[in-house]
């Protein structure tokens, strides 16, 4: 897993970084796990443009991945490692032993022809999914769930991963990728290691082009809106636009979003802002 450079034989390619894809061993992904998504290009069920700035990209696959690893006490061995469009990181195919084929999202320094097991007294090992009750503490985790059986929800994207701090009772303390210390019920699961692709966030598009095969359009800034637009346009010349806020409004900087009597905050140890 690395990052390339391009020799500046384009505009487009004189600043350009992207991965290198070496960790990937497979170009066509699993028939069987492949379904076709509709693209909304941010306009609602009557055609109406309700989320700005979306639209256009590359056509996609859905592959489905398996966030619950809920094939217990059985082994599957990594058949290859795959690029995925939808995500920022890797995901591998596997192949169990009773002949199911799953994919999961791919954990750092994952090898083809490694054998992967989840359930309650397995192996601490990377890919390995285990229960937040039988992970050692101090352990590097991913793909958390919240509610047990409901599959992962935190730790999912490229680099991500969280530590386990310590356990109380029923509840596991982790470290969240944001900084957060929260609990969460020892009987959910969470996967061993690091999610691959750690290097995505040092990659350069290079050009504007590339932001619209994601999909991408172009944002306006508020301060470039006519007062009708946005709070922060208007003015003679080129003026700051006063206090940053959004299009509705809502002040950006200081004002509180988070409703005082959240139900989660329970369970929230230590605030992601100090």
């Amino acid at each position: 897993m690395g990052l390339r450079k391009f020799k500046p034989v384009t505009p487009g390619t004189r600043f350009r970084v992207g991965a290198s894809f070496t960790e990937i061993t497979a170009t066509k992904p699993e028939k069987s796990l492949v379904v076709s998504v509709k693209k909304s290009g941010g306009r609602n069920n009557s055609g109406k443009m309700t989320m700005r700035y979306l639209g256009g990209g590359h056509k996609k696959s859905y592959r489905l991945i398996d966030f619950k690893r809920d094939k217990f006490d059985i082994p599957a061995t990594v058949a290859s490692v795959e690029y995925d469009p939808n995500r920022t990181a890797r995901i591998a195919l596997l192949h169990y032993a009773d002949g199911e084929k799953r994919y999961i999202i791919a954990p750092e320094g994952l090898q083809v022809g490694q054998t992967l097991v989840s359930g309650v007294s397995v192996a601490p090992e990377v890919g390995n999914a285990l229960k937040l009750a039988n992970i050692p503490l101090g352990s590097i985790v991913h793909n958390l769930e919240i509610h047990p059986g409901k599959g992962a929800q935190l730790a999912r994207s490229a680099g991500a991963y969280a530590q386990l701090a310590a356990r109380d009772g029923k509840y596991a303390i982790v470290k969240m990728p944001s900084g957060e210390t929260r609990m969460i019920l020892a009987d959910c699961m969470a996967t061993i290691g690091t999610v691959s692709n750690s290097d995505h966030a040092n990659e350069v598009l290079g050009k504007a082009g590339r932001n619209r095969w994601l999909g991408r359009r172009p944002r306006v800034r508020g301060v470039a809106m006519n007062p009708v637009d946005h709070p922060m346009g208007g003015g003679e010349g080129r003026s700051s636009g006063g206090h940053p806020r959004s299009r509705k409004g809502v002040l950006a900087k200081g004002y509180k979003t988070r409703t005082l009597k959240k139900y989660s905050n329970r369970f929230i140890i230590e605030r992601r802002k100090k």
